[in-house]
């Protein structure tokens, strides 16, 4: 059974589809296409929403991203649920990490064959398998399969919106949250922020005084929102650009920040204490600042029907011998726009495998159809009676 799906995982691996690489993720969708071709239904390639993002001298830019790929199967049926999976990885074209090679005979390093063209593979093949079933008529699915998940799915997120109405379920391919098949539970939300302080340009010698210094004020805001850190909140200030020569006074800084609310109520005070320091900052140093970004991904914290997903998802591992758990997770994905739909997702439904982002990342091949067969389990206990 993993023999087709190796097959996948090498020939989609060796094709960079780097968040921007545009080129490859239209080859991956068509690859992806191809492979969703036997299935029923229908499927389309859809643009992405307009996305921009704040370059380094504190402009709005347009940013192009890759189309998604989206397949509709059976609408009318009367269980609805939704499949998503990403086509990119965070490996650039220029990125030196671009071919696999085996570890040990079960173990295969390559970029993406988790993160996670393995867990394309497990869910198409689970798809193919599960439409052998007699119980396939009574549930539908729709499956997204995005190019920007590793950028925050930026342009997919309206479409994974309107995909998640009205199902009962979602199943998300990322891989196990650890080598032993562990899934994720509750997640933090995320919001990247890129934070445009506009300050007077003087001479350092004859006049500083009539200058408003946009890298320190860019730092003071830096320091301020570091100091909102504590359980439930953690505020990551990555990057400030700007400046100039050492003789002028600054007069722009884009400061770059990630801030990760573990609860709804604490993206609520973060995004409140957030406008207050800016404004805050912005007194203090007799300047203008504005804010561009969002929390795109909401908390995604485990209620009762996410609950009963990850017990029937671990039921269905054990009548196959798989013994399977999860614990709350830091990273954050797809699952949390789902989330914040109202639908339960387990959102770790992917391979085993492990150093994700890095080149490092490897693939248990044996996983292939371990998670091949757990998700075809899953979608046949979906069809007969729901959660």
């Amino acid at each position: 059974m993993a023999a087709p799906m190796l097959d996948q995982v090498l020939r989609w691996a060796a094709i960079n589809s780097g968040s921007g690489n545009l080129a490859g993720l239209a080859a991956m969708a068509g690859e992806l296409a191809d492979a969703c071709a036997p299935l029923p239904g229908q499927i389309a390639l859809l643009d992405p929403a307009p996305v921009t993002r704040i370059d380094a001298h504190g402009h709005e830019r347009e940013v192009a991203h890759g189309r998604n790929l989206l397949l509709t199967v059976r609408p009318q049926a009367p269980v609805q649920i939704l499949l998503t999976g990403h086509m990119d990885t965070v490996f650039d074209a220029d990125h030196p990490f671009q071919t696999c090679r085996w570890l040990s005979p079960d173990v295969l390093n390559g970029p993406g064959v988790a993160d996670m063209k393995g867990g394309l593979a497990v869910m198409i093949a689970a798809l193919h398998a599960f439409e052998t079933s007699p119980e396939r008529d009574r549930l539908g699915y729709q499956v997204v399969f995005n190019s920007d998940e590793e950028v925050g799915s930026p342009g997919s997120a309206p479409l994974l919106t309107r995909a998640a109405v009205g199902k009962l379920a979602a199943l998300t391919y990322e891989p196990s949250a650890l080598p032993d098949g562990t899934l994720a539970g509750a997640r933090p939300g995320s919001g990247n922020f890129s934070i445009i302080v506009a300050g007077r340009s003087a001479h350092a010698g004859r006049n500083p005084q009539d200058g408003r210094n946009a890298v320190v004020a860019a730092a003071d805001l830096a320091l301020r929102l570091t100091a909102l850190g504590r359980p439930g909140l953690s505020v990551n200030c990555a990057r400030i650009e700007g400046g100039g020569p050492n003789n002028v006074v600054p007069d722009h800084a884009v400061l770059g920040v990630n801030i990760r609310p573990q609860t709804q109520q604490d993206q609520a005070l973060a995004a409140e204490a957030l406008d207050r320091i800016i404004a805050q900052v912005a007194a203090a140093h007799d300047l203008h600042i504005h804010r561009h970004g969002a929390f795109a991904r909401p908390p995604k914290p485990i209620d009762a029907r996410g609950q009963n997903l990850l017990e029937l998802v671990r039921a269905c591992g054990l009548l196959l011998g798989q013994e399977i758990g999860w614990k709350d997770s830091g990273g954050v994905c797809d699952g949390n726009n789902i989330a914040a739909c109202g639908v339960p997702v387990v959102d770790t439904m992917g391979v085993r495998g492990g150093a994700i982002h890095s080149a490092e990342e490897y693939l248990i091949v044996e996983s292939l159809a371990e998670r091949a067969a757990l998700s075809a389990l899953v979608l046949c206990r979906l069809s007969r009676g729901g959660l």
